[in-house]
């Protein structure tokens, strides 16, 4: 953990202290006003009277929201194979409070005859985290990996009862479960805030941590839409109440006591709190809750491409005004994309006229819509804006893309200095059936500056497809000529496709 330590000496704390009441002072006389008047009784008062002046507290909303969070336990049943037991060297069902977790987790299981060809074995746990009510029948949210692999779970409630619960429903790409008690009714809830927090808004955490029950801690809101890496839909709150281990899937409130977010992560050296903690908004939370509790499983919306960011190079190589939007690499077969005529290039703009940030936001919205919703796509296509209408289908579990080329090319090896690449036909090197490939490359060069590598298929150059390495010495020389100052190159590396700009001239 990294600590920061600033200690001021105590004659800057006296002029420090000095300088508050000069001010103070000043501040009397200017405002002419009130009179400041030093009464040498005051040191014999009682500075611990009752003040008639508000002091700003949560308490009150604390008191009246606490009832809804709750503790929830689960015992975990998790299939392991001889590969991962010898990966941790734990014995199967060790548990961090044995005695002898930390001698095994340092020295591993020994290698015996009994340990050896085995085959899958059952690891067993317990775990601990946070929830909350969010109806009278005792429904609770909580993080899918607080009840992953459960084979029993109990929700404990402030007052320290205990309830059998079950699992109705997770979403491991969003992080979230819905868990349902089985037992009891009139339990005390809390609602979701019908309006977007802002950065600067005051937050208060209350969960688990560590296990010792009801916590509270207070922060704000230190930024939105932040991009963790933990999924596709990452548009995190980020907060500074502090959240430790033990906090997932516990509330974050407002000061007027409505859920703002779920608490799902923590970014910390160490594993405790450093003050960077991460909430699912109450926005993407109320709807995976409402499709986990009418379907048991999350519903989203479907468009069927795969794509990239628009950097400000292929922005000025496609003719478009600034870096925006989300370009297409390529649309997968039978894709609701490929049915309404989308395209590999296409840069998408807004979708039912919700403008498109970068290919995260187009991910996000595209999720947002059932399926079977109609909604109208602009692209930026050849220059200009298009509007296609695409009928979304149902997001699939696995979702595959397959490119399929058609030509092919003889051409002889193609050497481009200036860009410090070398092509030849795809076809002839069996890279493919079209394309140039880029068989040796300058690593000081402006093609390897851009991310090109040995090996790399170049399938499309300026909107135009590819046979061979002629088509693309001829694509930027004609992309030179016009004054471009980039062309657009769309590229196969390995399984993947994706497009690049290529800044021109020398």
């Amino acid at each position: 953990m990294l600590r920061t330590s600033d200690k001021p000496t105590k004659s800057r704390v006296k002029a420090l202290l000095l300088g508050s009441v000069f001010a103070l002072a000043i501040g009397g006389i200017v405002a002419g006003e009130t009179a400041l008047i030093f009464d040498n009784t005051a040191q014999a008062q009682n500075l611990s009277q009752p003040q008639t002046q508000a002091v700003f507290s949560f308490a009150d909303m604390v008191q009246r929201v606490q009832p809804a969070v709750v503790s929830i336990r689960v015992k975990t049943d998790e299939t392991v194979g001889q590969g991962d037991r010898d990966n941790d060297g734990l014995p199967p069902g060790l548990t961090p409070d044995s005695p002898f977790y930390d001698f095994f987790k340092r020295f591993g299981m020994p290698d015996m005859p009994g340990n050896r060809g085995r085959g899958p074995q059952h690891r067993y746990g317990l775990a601990q985290g946070s929830g909350f009510f969010i109806s009278a029948d005792g429904y609770v949210v909580t993080n899918n990996h607080v009840v992953e692999n459960a084979t029993d779970v109990k929700v404990v409630t402030d007052d320290g009862t205990e309830h059998a619960a079950k699992v109705i429903g997770t979403d491991p790409k969003t992080d979230l479960a819905l868990v349902k008690v089985t037992d009891g009714k009139d339990f005390p809830h809390v609602s979701f805030a019908a309006n977007e927090s802002r950065v600067g808004d005051w937050v208060v955490a209350v969960g688990n941590p560590f296990g010792l029950g009801g916590t509270v801690t207070a922060g704000i809101i230190s930024a939105r839409g932040r991009d963790i890496g933990a999924g596709p839909y990452d548009d995190f709150l980020q907060i500074d109440a502090p959240i430790n281990k033990g906090n997932s899937g516990g509330p974050a409130f407002n000061a007027g006591g409505e859920v703002i977010g779920v608490n799902t992560a923590i970014y910390s050296p160490s594993g405790g709190s450093v003050g960077i903690g991460f909430a699912i908004p109450a926005r993407t939370a109320q709807q995976v809750v409402a499709s986990l509790m009418d379907h048991g499983k999350v519903v989203r919306g479907w468009l069927g491409v795969q794509i990239q960011p628009v950097t400000e190079e292929i922005a000025s190589s496609i003719g478009l005004d600034k870096a925006r939007g989300a370009m297409v690499t390529e649309p997968q077969a039978d894709s609701p994309a490929t049915k309404a005529g989308i395209k590999a290039g296409d840069t998408i703009l807004s979708v039912n006229g919700q403008e498109i940030e970068d290919a995260k936001d187009l991910a996000r919205k595209i999720a947002a819509f059932p399926p079977k919703t109609v909604v109208d796509v602009t692209l930026w296509r050849d220059g200009k804006e298009e509007t296609v209408k695409v009928d979304l289908g149902e997001l699939p579990n696995e979702q595959v893309a397959s490119s399929q080329q058609e030509g092919s090319g003889s051409e002889d090896r193609t050497s481009l200095d200036d860009y410090g690449l070398t092509l030849a036909p795809a076809d002839a090197v069996g890279a493919g059936d079209s394309g140039a490939v880029i068989t040796d490359l300058d690593p000081s060069g402006k093609a390897s500056e851009r991310g090109l590598r040995e090996g790399d298929v170049i399938l499309q150059a300026g909107g135009q497809t590819v046979d061979g390495p002629r088509d693309v010495s001829q694509a930027i020389s004609g992309a030179e000529k016009a004054g471009k100052k980039a062309i657009l190159l769309r590229v196969k590396s390995g399984d993947s496709v994706r497009f690049l700009a290529l800044p021109l001239g020398k």
